[in-house]
């Protein structure tokens, strides 16, 4: 990916950035690595507004791509051909194809190639069933299947056409372009786990963490603009902001924005972590918004620092009748964070509070939620994923 031409920043013509500050946000004896990560865009030209999204395409760890070229006795330098451009194999293997998640037609081919009958009829039968493929390749790279298989051989261009190809990974943005116009603030969580005495990292997550060097222009970066994401038009609108763990990202960007630009609206916020002695993340931050009088209202979930679970949707609930005077003064909801159950879980706690203390009929109040305040008038907003 070369150095992005005439400042025309997008997905397919990426601008090299670099890391400027990579810290971490949880504190020791947390059971989570959350990081603050600090984009340099200087001179780029690169233009976000809050609620936007930064594509970013990861590198795999060196150590991977270096030990399958040894492993397979493949020529580093050797060209290869991808999107009618020629580069060398190692740079393919750093850059274009994703190595730490084997590919089912990598299996099928190493099936036709291992020398042993038994081997063979093993991974024949594992391809056979979805599910058992699934959890065979789970946690693995293809550093394992070359260890599990020594003496495979293949060659540069059965390798290269049995790999997955990288796809870029989207991070809301922590950061306001008023506050911050030359940097681009992630809140990033670690993924990281031990498999077979050795450590793994999420793909995206351990380039940023692990992998880049400071100040080194290696990380191809664009702008994913929101389609419904961003703040309301009307200065003096109040948000209602709920956002556990790094959902709290782009709410982070929306509070610098609406202070630098004097917005006059009321800003209520909602987060939720394990524990608030380890994972308060941006809390010194928040505490200054709230005495400050940025940040109208904070309501923290905290869901392992008592005997039962506590989580953001809870807190809702708790405060219901100021939630739906809220919305009845015209505020805005914004969502951030897990799709599968966080945000189900808030969209049913809205319905619920406009049946109790809206006093709507379960029907009516699934309306009122779902079409009325999401799509007529446009004030439910989501950042899932």
């Amino acid at each position: 990916m070369e150095q992005v031409k005439n400042n025309v920043i997008s997905r397919t013509n990426p601008y090299l950035a670099s890391i400027s500050e990579n810290s971490l946000l949880t504190k020791e004896g947390s059971e989570k690595e959350t990081r603050h990560i600090v984009i340099d865009i200087k001179g780029s030209g690169l233009n976000y507004q809050v609620g936007d999204s930064l594509g970013i395409f990861p590198s795999n760890p060196p150590f991977i791509v270096d030990q399958i070229l040894e492993s397979l006795s493949l020529d580093p330098e050797e060209e290869v051909v991808f999107q009618n451009t020629k580069l060398p194999l190692k740079e393919f293997l750093s850059k274009h194809v994703v190595l730490t998640r084997v590919t089912k037609k990598f299996v099928q081919l190493l099936a036709q190639k291992v020398s042993s009958p038994s081997a063979r009829t093993r991974l024949e039968e594992i391809l056979q069933n979805e599910k058992e493929l699934e959890f065979y390749l789970w946690g693995k790279d293809y550093l394992d299947f070359l260890e599990e298989f020594p003496g495979v051989s293949f060659s540069s261009h059965e390798l290269v056409s049995s790999l997955g190809r990288m796809v870029p990974r989207l991070y809301s943005i922590a950061s306001s372009p008023l506050l911050f116009p030359e940097e681009v603030h992630l809140t990033v969580a670690v993924v990281s786990y031990k498999v077979a005495g050795r450590m793994r990292y999420g793909l995206a997550t351990g380039f940023l963490s692990r992998f880049v060097k400071k100040g080194v222009k290696e990380i191809p970066v664009y702008n994913q603009p929101a389609k419904h994401f961003h703040l309301p038009e009307d200065p003096l609108a109040d948000i209602i902001m709920i956002g556990p763990g790094t959902g709290i990202a782009p709410f982070r960007a929306f509070l610098q924005h609406r202070m630098v630009a004097g917005h006059r609206g009321r800003n209520w916020l909602f987060f939720g972590e394990q524990h608030q002695s380890t994972d308060f993340l941006y809390k010194e931050e928040l505490l200054h918004w709230l005495n400050q009088g940025v940040l109208t209202r904070l309501d923290t979930a905290f869901s392992r620092d008592q005997s039962y679970k506590v989580y953001v949707q809870h807190k809702m609930k708790a405060s219901a009748k100021e939630l739906w005077d809220w919305l009845q003064n015209g505020a805005y909801v914004y969502v951030c964070g897990d799709a599968k159950r966080m945000a189900k879980d808030v969209h049913q706690t809205l319905i619920d509070i406009a049946r109790e203390a809206g006093g709507m009929a379960q029907q009516e109040a699934t309306h009122y939620i779902n079409i009325v305040l999401a799509k007529e008038q446009k004030r439910y907003r989501k950042d899932v994923y």
